[in-house]
């Protein structure tokens, strides 16, 4: 198997690794150590040390188990990004299990590893993580993805995260250049709804005018470039 090519050539990542089994974190270091492009500075044997290890010295990714004591690793998780934002944070564990995946993503860890496939996927997450690219086992996209589409079907998504159609129709003209007057021709709407349509777009977008949204309908593919 081919492993993806090093991040960078010079400065290796610096790696705080978090496991209270000192066997389990021999073996996730020698797995780190042998990259050119990572390297393991720090180990602590639960939560509290690995935020006292965060806080005394330079760390860019933090690799931390999710059962253990004093301080379980969605803790920690929790306690590094307060303290540290631009963190990166893994959770390796030996649970295939979503409750404990969706709480780690919205703790603030980027990637979920299993323990069980550390020694095919901890250094392709460590990577991507180093990338700011998140990183899950394919079981966990799955889960995601069902959990999300159940979400949808039970009407608990946000509606404000999506476009309606309307919303839609309206973007792409205005990315197409009509005017407010043109647009509502099109589509047979007053003037002053369209100009509705185009304060809801701005604001549910978090955009600030009329050369934001067509950026933003090029990127969606409502508009050629």
């Amino acid at each position: 198997m081919t492993m993806p090519e090093p991040i960078t050539a010079s400065s290796p990542a610096r790696i705080l690794l978090a496991d209270d089994h000192a066997l389990v974190r021999r073996g996730v270091r020698l797995i780190l150590d042998r990259e050119p492009d990572l390297e393991v500075v720090a180990e602590a044997g639960d939560g509290a040390e690995a935020i006292e290890a965060a806080r005394s010295q330079e760390v860019d990714l933090a690799v931390l188990d999710i059962a253990m004591p004093r301080l379980t690793g969605l803790q920690a998780t929790r306690e590094l990004s307060a303290l540290k934002p631009g963190l990166r944070i893994l959770m390796l564990t030996m649970h295939d299990n979503e409750q404990y995946l969706f709480q780690a993503l919205k703790a603030g860890a980027c990637g979920y590893v299993l323990k069980s496939v550390a020694d095919r996927d901890l250094v392709a997450a460590c990577r991507a993580a180093m990338r700011d690219e998140p990183f899950l086992y394919p079981g966990a996209v799955t889960a995601l993805i069902r959990s999300y589409l159940d979400r949808v079907r039970d009407g608990e998504e946000n509606p404000d995260h999506f476009l309606t159609p309307r919303e839609e129709e309206v973007l792409k003209l205005v990315a197409e250049g009509h005017s407010s007057k043109e647009i509502a021709e099109i589509l047979v709407i007053s003037v002053k709804t369209v100009h509705r349509h185009r304060a809801n777009l701005l604001h549910k977008l978090g955009l600030r005018d009329r050369l934001e949204l067509t950026r933003y309908a090029i990127r969606a593919g409502l508009v050629e470039p």
